[in-house]
């Protein structure tokens, strides 16, 4: 073999390899961008630190929290949502970026308060069959102000919730819980 065809060869060889890295190091960092992305504006995982939200969710649960629905319509009732600490929170120390996990109870310009065991939403008592027991505490009529929300955990009596340190700011939600990943027996949908 002629030593200028083994060193085109090589050549060649060494182009396809590079190639081939530069090709594998741009997939890479597309998926990177599109984790990103997705995590930052799409959806997110996250897990139940807590009982706060017991019987519905145990602490250890993995959620996928979507983050799109509240740009186009606003948290009904029965919706979970996932969100930062509201300034009251951050008062007792808690941090910014802490997520807690809760119920809406209460939307704007509704009226509620618990009374003999029963949240009642507009004067109505509100079926809740998704509760530990019913709340042992009462809580006077208050209206939910414009772009806030009551929320309370699913095991009432253990939860650190709107009852405590006010209406949520709507701004503070991350997303909606829509999707539990874990433990794999209890796989599906909220």
């Amino acid at each position: 073999m002629i030593p200028q065809e083994t060193d085109a060869k090589e050549a060649t060889a060494s182009s396809k390899i590079w190639r081939s890295w530069r090709e594998n190091l741009t997939l890479v960092a597309i998926a990177l961008l599109l984790a990103v992305l997705i995590r930052t504006f799409v959806a997110e995982p996250r897990y139940i630190p807590s009982d706060s939200m017991v019987p519905t969710l145990y602490e250890g649960d993995r959620l996928v929290v979507e983050k799109l629905s509240y740009h186009f319509q606003p948290p009904v009732t029965g919706d979970i949502v996932v969100f930062q600490a509201p300034a009251e929170l951050q008062r007792r120390g808690y941090p910014k970026d802490q997520a807690f996990i809760k119920r809406v109870i209460g939307t704007p310009g509704e009226i509620l308060k618990v009374t003999d065991g029963k949240v009642y939403l507009n004067g109505q008592p509100l079926q809740e069959d998704y509760i530990a027991e019913p709340p042992n505490q009462p809580f006077p009529a208050v209206q939910v102000p414009v772009d806030e929300l009551f929320v309370m955990g699913d095991n009432r009596n253990d939860s650190n919730d709107s009852r405590y340190w006010g209406f949520l700011p709507r701004q503070n939600i991350i997303g909606r819980a829509v999707f539990r990943f874990w433990p794999l027996n209890r796989i599906g949908f909220i």
